[in-house]
């Protein structure tokens, strides 16, 4: 009997396991901070050992077709959708940072910072200079 207890145990601490090594890597619904309202869906991607995200669809029909007015360089003027905003993250301990983030709607970029809050749940922070100094976003994974 305690032979199957024990096998229990670890077949669940595996499976619990599984379940936290999930990655940012994926599709995440981001929420308007100011509203409430479900505003895109992210991909995070990997490529060359660095995060990036890439704004993969707009769910507010009014803005399907806003481009990057405000931006600056290579993406002034490109459609938002289909735009990479988060730029060369690299992982340090439990947090993605040294990168930046674009926010689309000022054409700024800033100082970023992402980390899993739970498997499902991504913190995701915007700051100038020190991290105290932003704003926090928590976008929800996309089950597929």
């Amino acid at each position: 009997m305690n032979q199957i207890r024990i096998k229990l145990f670890f077949i669940l601490f595996f499976i619990f396991q599984i379940s936290f090594s999930q990655g940012i890597v994926g599709k995440w619904k981001t929420i308007d901070d100011q509203t409430g309202k479900e505003k895109s869906i992210v991909e995070i991607f990997e490529k060359n050992g660095k995060i990036f995200g890439r704004v993969l669809e707009i769910l507010d029909p009014v803005g399907k077709n806003k481009k990057c007015e405000q931006c600056e360089g290579e993406d002034k003027n490109k459609s938002i959708q289909g735009l990479v905003i988060i730029k060369g993250l690299i992982k340090e301990e439990e947090e993605y940072t040294d990168g930046k983030i674009l926010d689309p709607k000022n054409g700024k970029l800033y100082k970023c910072s992402i980390s899993l809050e739970n498997k499902d749940k991504l913190k995701v922070r915007g700051y100038i200079g020190f991290s105290l100094i932003g704003r926090t976003q928590y976008w929800y994974r996309v089950k597929s």
